[in-house]
């Protein structure tokens, strides 16, 4: 909403990972850091307790792993969004992340800006994917065994999710259609619930997968 600034929790095993983000993020006059944790069983609970807009997550953590975390934290919080943070890029990591409900995928290293950037989209519902993430997704989507049919969908729901799958958001989508962002919003809503999906980012990769996104 405007006006009002972002709350993040932050979730990494290294302290000094931490410390980085919490240092740059908090110079932002639109994010919050309302806690932080260093396993992933620590960022269910504070989830829970904290009900933050935005979680940055590591993958790699004792006790609980990041892709571990996000499937509990979405379950039972659908309304948090998630940025996944790795240090390097891996095919089923990144693809077990986002079918989790991550809304983007970063690296470590990335930009300082990138990073606000990923968590401004999270935000707003949006995706937000590394370069080479992206890159590595796509490739190996075009592989993927297809999913089931998808003529239970109307022509216009179609037009939709192609461009979900192409990573526009409700005010992209409602442009390039000639519809309000708030049938724009509906349609994706009633998208996600005749495919089953939990997420905006899932639906992206499905229509990935049924190759209904064009390069």
């Amino acid at each position: 909403m405007e006006g009002s600034r972002i709350r993040v929790l932050l979730v990494d095993d290294h302290g000094v990972v931490r410390r980085g983000l919490r240092g740059y993020l908090e110079l932002l006059d639109d994010i919050e850091i309302v806690g932080e944790a260093e396993n992933g069983l620590r960022a269910v609970e504070l989830s829970d307790e904290l009900n933050p807009d935005v979680i940055l997550m590591d993958l790699v953590m004792p006790q609980l792993d990041g892709i571990g975390a996000i499937g509990r934290i979405k379950t039972a919080q659908p309304q948090v969004q998630i940025v996944a943070l790795t240090s390097f890029i891996e095919e089923d990591k990144v693809t077990a992340a986002l079918e989790a409900g991550a809304n983007g995928f970063i690296l470590k290293d990335a930009d300082a800006d990138d990073v606000a950037t990923a968590i401004r989209a999270a935000y707003n519902d949006e995706i937000h994917l590394d370069p080479a993430a992206a890159r590595i997704l796509a490739k190996g989507m075009r592989h993927r065994t297809e999913h089931e049919p998808v003529e239970h969908l109307t022509e216009r729901e179609l037009e939709v999710l192609a461009l979900v799958g192409r990573g526009r958001s409700n005010k992209e989508i409602a442009t390039d259609l000639g519809i309000t962002e708030r049938t724009a919003r509906t349609h994706v809503s009633n998208i996600l619930g005749k495919l089953d999906l939990q997420s905006r980012t899932q639906a992206a990769l499905y229509a990935v997968e049924r190759k209904l996104v064009h390069e």
